[in-house]
């Protein structure tokens, strides 16, 4: 699906879809010390972003659309899906970017 900022700009492609889980773990700086095997898990589908707008991004669910960088769209900033077009409310320097 091709992805539109409020300013009517094309920005990419949906790579990923994921819904959103109010009772996802907020995410935490991995201890000091060796051996904690949670701070090496990752998937695919966890957003590349700072640890903040990760876990904004994982409750409220989010878009993540191809590009250089890539860009997060969360939920909340999609203001329709009409045929196989995302429309944006904000534009897309207002959009999380990935690292």
């Amino acid at each position: 699906m091709r992805v539109v900022d409020a300013t009517g700009a094309e920005i990419g492609r949906v790579a990923v879809s994921r819904p959103g889980d109010p009772n996802a773990v907020t995410v935490q700086a991995p201890p000091d010390g060796p051996g904690d095997a949670l701070s090496e898990v990752s998937t695919p589908a966890t957003p590349d972003v700072p640890p903040d707008a990760a876990a904004r991004l994982l409750r409220a669910g989010y878009l993540r659309v191809d590009g250089t960088p890539d860009r997060y769209v969360a939920a909340d900033q999609i203001a329709e899906v009409t045929g196989d077009v995302v429309l944006l409310k904000v534009r897309t320097d207002q959009l999380t970017s990935g690292r």
